[in-house]
């Protein structure tokens, strides 16, 4: 089993996009290799009306409310209101017109990210699933908590369903309490963190609030792991996930394998046939 280091730390920045919206990208679009299986993460702030019916192709999308009341709509019959805490996870597949807006007069704070799927699950039936903080499988110890979204953590399972195999652990520490994550070898992986500061990898690089540390790439068929230590109460979200090692075409909301695939997206779209 092999501990992880952190290979680099960013900041991140944050921009008022209009009015109703201000954003900050954790993960930019266009480094498909890097972070392979994930395209994008996007930190928002936004009210009413900012992200109104819109589709989808090729991806699922994985939607953490940090504050405010989401609510979730699709042409699939996907439906449902998240609270801070809470997560949707949307299978777009072969197609999906959905829009997530803020209850009215609420202004949503939260985390977006696009999970690449593999070819041969590109057109697979779009689903959604609504995952209610307080249903989530966690473990427990000693002055922390961990819920595990998606993948497994110290023995807990989560029932998420996958395409694309993710973990995703929402870790939560008092002040000098550590914790010990473990991960395929072949998983890419960060954290970001939301709440406090620590230190993270067995070089025990420092981390605080806005900040994203992004774990070292290990090839091993023992395993690996990353330590996770709290200088202070300490939030902080764990995603990692299987690398497909595939050719990625992004255009807009669709994302595949060619350009002919996302034009046929294009015109599929303009034709009706996402519904």
């Amino acid at each position: 089993m092999v501990e992880r280091n952190i290979k680099s730390v960013k900041t991140v920045h944050h921009k008022q996009q209009s009015p109703t919206h201000k954003v900050g990208l954790i993960i930019e679009p266009g480094n498909w290799v890097e972070y392979d299986p994930f395209l994008i993460l996007a930190e928002d702030w936004f009210q009413k009306g900012t992200f109104d019916l819109h589709p989808h192709r090729g991806i699922e999308t994985v939607t953490y409310v940090i504050e405010g009341r989401l609510e979730h709509f699709d042409n699939k019959a996907g439906k449902g209101e998240l609270l801070p805490g809470d997560v949707q996870w949307m299978t777009a597949g072969s197609g999906v017109i959905h829009s997530e807006d803020p209850a009215e007069g609420e202004t949503v704070h939260s985390l977006q990210l696009w999970v690449n799927l593999p070819a041969n699950k590109k057109m697979t039936e779009p689903r959604y699933q609504n995952m209610k903080a307080s249903d989530m499988p966690v473990f427990e110890k000693e002055g922390a908590l961990l819920r595990i979204f998606s993948g497994s953590s110290n023995g807990v399972t989560s029932p998420t369903l996958n395409h694309t195999p993710v973990t995703f652990v929402e870790m939560n520490l008092e002040a000098g309490v550590d914790v010990r994550q473990e991960l395929p070898g072949n998983y890419n992986g960060f954290l970001y963190v939301l709440e406090g500061q620590g230190t993270f990898g067995s070089d025990h690089t420092e981390g605080r609030a806005g900040q994203v540390l992004f774990l070292e790439n290990v090839e091993s068929d023992e395993g690996s792991f990353i330590t996770v230590r709290a200088d202070q109460q300490l939030k902080v979200l764990l995603y990692a996930g299987q690398p497909i090692k595939e050719q990625v075409v992004a255009r807009g909301p669709f994302v595949m394998n060619t350009e002919e695939e996302v034009r046929q997206a294009y015109k599929d779209y303009m034709d009706g046939k996402f519904v």
